[in-house]
């Protein structure tokens, strides 16, 4: 592994555990045992480097869902991955590309194309997993569409103080995409 992959490993474990919003070369650098002079060596500019820290995280979340035992149906395959939401490493890389969003920091580059590959990348690992789960390979595309978007919604709902409420709107989602999957 070279250096620069190393320090990206490092910097995206930090960014896992302490979040996104607010980094700063310096800190970061103390906190991994560098300076701030050596990562600019590698990345550049900080740019480079968030960049370079979502698409990272967002390998880490693909290679989670990647790893997904398949389950028996579209709806047991969406109450899977909530559940795997919820955990390490996926909440982590989910609260990594929201913390980009609200940042602003997905609309303009280098982020944009970054998190546009990123998202291309989850939606395939979504599909695959969901495919394993029963999934038809016509349908899969649109059912990926309805649970992405609406489990990212629930991920951000978690600071609700009814979580009942928020797993049975997950298994409503999971009715709905297992009606869809099976839509003719």
């Amino acid at each position: 592994m070279s250096r620069r992959e190393a320090l990206l490993d490092q910097v995206t474990d930090h960014v896992l555990a302490h979040g996104l919003i607010g980094l700063t070369l310096r800190p970061v650098a103390a906190a991994i045992g560098t300076s701030d002079r050596m990562l600019l060596y590698h990345f550049h500019s900080r740019d480079e480097l968030v960049a370079a820290v979502v698409a990272r995280a967002s390998d880490r979340g693909v290679a989670s869902v990647d790893a997904l035992p398949p389950v028996d149906g579209v709806r047991a395959g969406v109450n899977r991955l909530w559940q795997a939401f919820l955990g390490a490493p996926m909440h982590g890389f989910l609260d990594v590309y929201c913390q980009a969003a609200a940042s602003g920091l997905i609309g303009r580059e280098p982020y944009l194309s970054v998190v546009r590959e990123a998202n291309e990348r989850w939606a395939e690992a979504l599909e695959r997993y969901l495919v394993r789960c029963g999934a038809p390979l016509d349908r899969v595309t649109r059912v990926v569409t309805l649970v992405d978007s609406s489990l990212f919604g629930f991920h951000l709902d978690l600071a609700t103080d009814k979580p009942a409420e928020l797993i049975r709107g997950v298994d409503d989602l999971a009715v709905a995409a297992a009606a869809l999957a099976a839509a003719s």
